[in-house]
């Protein structure tokens, strides 16, 4: 027994030791949005212009840092890619947003359309608990985020419009220091970013007509609130987006990533879902301490982007309860068939050839056969998903967002209680 005892203090003082090793190899140098091809110099730069830019070396790691804290995408951070120049100078700053990680500038363009510039480059800083902090762990969190695909969301815009998914259209842009940045030139400026049509605004963007506005999900319920009967969801369409966030493993899909498209039929108006922020769609993590801590009985609601969904209910999240509970397990498994039969190998192919080529090589292939796999059993996802939600209980607290609104209590349970 004593020898067990001390063979396991060994080994629990090596994983110790090899921990902090891990969370010590970082690059001598570290880089960001460092444009490749071309210069950096602002008169050299076009508005539209190609230019080829990395967007950081910070997760570049050895053979030890890739065991202990995973492979992921680190390869895909480093890889040059091309970008458009994109100047502000016939746009309007509105306001900078951003969420825990991403830092964003709301734009609008002079028809009164409003976009959204977000950052590639992540700072994770707010989420580091005080004690990796005090602990000189810290590291665990920063690299983390090499498991999110600095340009997924641009592969997730090209399927969902195989599938008829409303997407931001996100593309992939370098916006040089200049002028028309005014305050944010040094905070934003040479700086690789998402260029998206927002989830909110007076104007419409999107391909459907008699749009009256967009409107983000805070803003539905209190109109919902003001019109009852005469606003609903389009259910259909919110299934449909739902099991294609099954499909591309994106796993964090709370209220505030929402938008909405509100359409005039009628008499009445159809609230049509857009989804935001695919900072993790096809979420890939390994590695001894990610695996650790993203097992469903350690973190359920942080899911790998795998062959296989390996726990259904981390997909649910209080959004799905408010707006799908009690709709019929048919519309999920028609709507699941539907990305079936759209989404053929043929159409994945040709949507991740969308990216830049250095992202095909390197990712392309693994990210395909996964969707593919993920793409026939999504019928059994389906089922799944929809027996979950129907086993939870009714939300009983505000969504997130919604906290501050004053709601009846009715409107807080559910939008459209059947």
């Amino acid at each position: 027994m004593k020898k067990l005892l001390i063979a396991l203090l060994i080994l629990f003082l090596l994983f110790i030791g090899l921990t902090y090793w891990s969370v010590s190899v970082k690059p001598s140098e570290v880089y960001i949005s460092k444009v490749v091809e071309n210069s950096a110099v602002h008169p050299a730069l076009k508005d539209s212009m190609p230019v080829t830019v990395v967007a950081t070396n910070q997760y570049h790691a050895n053979a030890l840092k890739r065991f202990m804290q995973g492979v992921n995408y680190r390869r895909a951070w480093e890889a040059p890619v091309e970008a458009q120049v994109f100047l502000l100078d016939s746009f309007k700053i509105d306001k900078e947003g951003g969420g825990n990680q991403t830092k964003s500038l709301k734009i609008i363009d002079k028809k009164g359309i409003i976009y959204s510039l977000r950052s590639i480059n992540k700072d994770p800083d707010p989420l580091i608990p005080k004690a990796a902090k005090i602990l000189n762990l810290e590291n665990i969190v920063i690299d983390g985020v090499s498991a999110q695909h600095p340009y997924g969301a641009v592969l997730a815009a090209e399927l969902s419009e195989v599938v008829g998914v409303l997407s931001t259209k996100p593309r992939i842009v370098y916006v040089p220091k200049h002028k028309a940045l005014e305050q944010f030139e040094d905070q934003y400026g040479n700086r690789l970013f998402l260029l998206e049509y927002e989830t909110e605004g007076e104007m419409n963007w999107t391909h459907y007509k008699n749009v009256k506005e967009i409107v983000e999900t805070d803003d539905l319920q209190e109109l919902k609130a003001e019109i009852g009967e005469k606003l609903n969801i389009d259910r259909q369409q919110l299934v449909r987006a739902r099991l294609f966030d099954l499909l591309i493993g994106d796993w964090d899909r709370h209220s505030k990533q929402w938008g909405w498209v509100l359409q005039q039929r009628n008499d009445h108006l159809v609230a049509i879902p857009i989804a935001g922020d695919r900072d993790n769609a096809f979420f890939r993590i390994d590695g001894v301490f990610p695996t650790i801590l993203t097992n469903h009985l350690v973190q359920p609601m942080v899911r790998p982007f795998e062959e296989d969904i390996d726990y259904i209910p981390g997909f649910v999240y209080p959004f799905d309860l408010y707006f799908l509970k009690g709709v019929s397990k048919d519309l999920f498994i028609s709507e699941a068939r539907y990305i079936q039969q759209q989404l053929t190998d043929e159409k994945i192919d040709l949507a991740i050839k969308a990216w830049p080529k250095n992202l095909v090589r390197l990712n392309g292939n693994e990210i395909a056969a996964k969707l593919k796999s993920r793409r026939d059993k999504l019928v059994k996802y389906a089922t799944e998903f929809h027996e979950v939600i129907e086993e939870k209980d009714a939300v009983q607290v505000p969504l997130k967002g919604s906290e501050d609104l004053d709601l009846p209590l009715s409107l807080i349970k559910c939008f459209d209680c059947q």
